[in-house]
């Protein structure tokens, strides 16, 4: 990996296409460019799990927010950088889809009114509007 490199990698439970700034030994500083995969929503140490002493919302990392990373979880990426909004917006329609397919699950319920109020923020931020 070098710097300049475009690169896909997760963080927490996001995925994202971002561009090597830095490396300093085998931790790689990376620049976001566009959201493959929104973050789950919730408590990272009890995934989908609706019972936890705090329910957190997960926004996906911020368009050119730079992020470190450990090389060994980059993966090189080929083809065309998505436009960051329209990745972001797509990204966040798919998590919601994918919880609405089970709305009687506690933690789905909880997650889909975490997203809500993500996307009020979204829609501030980067005037993207949802369904």
């Amino acid at each position: 990996m070098n710097l300049g490199d475009i690169i896909v990698t997760n963080k927490k439970t996001g995925k994202y296409i971002g561009e090597i700034t830095a490396i300093q030994g085998d931790m790689l500083t990376v620049r976001i460019l566009a959201v493959l995969n929104h973050p789950r929503q919730g408590d990272l140490h009890n995934p989908l799990q609706a019972d936890v002493p705090f329910f957190h919302e997960r926004k996906a990392l911020a368009y050119r927010e730079q992020t470190n990373i450990q090389a060994r979880i980059a993966k090189a990426y080929e083809g065309e950088i998505p436009d960051y909004k329209d990745s972001l917006k797509k990204a966040f329609q798919t998590y919601k889809e994918k919880l609405k397919t089970e709305p009687e699950e506690a933690y789905n319920k909880l997650a889909l009114q975490a997203l809500d109020s993500i996307a009020k923020e979204y829609t501030l931020m980067y005037s993207i509007t949802f369904d």
